[in-house]
């Protein structure tokens, strides 16, 4: 039932923004599409469900088969990508900043990524990858560019420093704020860049990061352990039925 809240909410989501009538505009967006995410996630959570629910209902090994090798895949495969980012920090924090570039570029194509960066930037008092010149990747901030935007060379709104005395979002507090020098930046915006961010958030949270993830773990490991015990049990009463 949740995969088949996700699968609706996704798809509602893509009609809204015209992505059902013309799917090219998927492929067309540089940066991630929020959407695909909840689609994939609600994709693998139905399938997961459907094949533990009536292969443990009708007594079907293959799908509990399914289901518990679909288990342990995904627990590689998490165990792989921690192990891989543990071990291979640099290439990682590349990856991070060009895939943050590339969603830059795309901040005003699709208004879901714009409110998660935007989102990601407020909560973490950030701006950019590396600090407020990534905005010159996309072409509405770009300094550089000969475009008339009212937005060049200045930041979204999200990199502003909040007036508590503000009750009202300014939209425009970031315009042409990287024409001043950078010593007056720090008064109106947040200069530090989201990586460095998120890099320095999480050795503050880590046990909150490392209990969800066992948390996890530990779910997967009782859901394979339940099919595998299934399976047997089936089985038994196969083979036993046989004699």
């Amino acid at each position: 039932l949740a995969g088949v809240a996700f699968l609706a909410a996704g798809l509602w989501a893509w009609s809204e923004k015209g992505v059902l009538s013309d799917l090219t505009k998927v492929t067309g967006l540089h940066g991630l599409d929020p959407v695909v995410l909840v689609l994939v996630v609600g994709i693998v959570m139905f399938t997961l469900g459907f094949a533990g629910c009536v292969g443990a209902l009708r007594e079907n090994i293959c799908l509990l088969k399914f289901f518990c090798g679909t288990i342990v895949f995904i627990f590689l495969l998490e165990l792989a990508v921690a192990v891989m980012a543990f071990l291979f920090q640099d290439w990682v924090r590349d990856r991070v900043k060009e895939f943050f570039e590339n969603n830059i570029k795309s901040y005003r194509d699709d208004i879901d990524l714009q409110n998660i960066i935007d989102s990601l930037q407020r909560i973490n008092h950030c701006c950019g990858a590396q600090g407020p010149e990534d905005w010159d990747f996309n072409i509405y901030f770009d300094c550089k560019s000969e475009s008339k935007s009212r937005e060049k060379c200045g930041v979204p709104f999200s990199c502003c420093i909040p007036d508590p005395a503000q009750k009202v979002v300014n939209t425009q507090c970031g315009y042409d704020i990287r024409k001043k020098s950078k010593n007056q930046w720090d008064d109106q915006i947040f200069v530090k860049g989201c990586i460095h961010a998120l890099e320095a958030w999480l050795p503050r949270n880590i046990y909150i990061v490392a209990g969800v993830f066992i948390a996890i773990s530990l779910l997967q490991i009782f859901g394979i352990f339940l099919a595998r015990t299934l399976i047997s049990d089936i089985e038994a009463v196969k083979a036993s039925n046989a004699f």
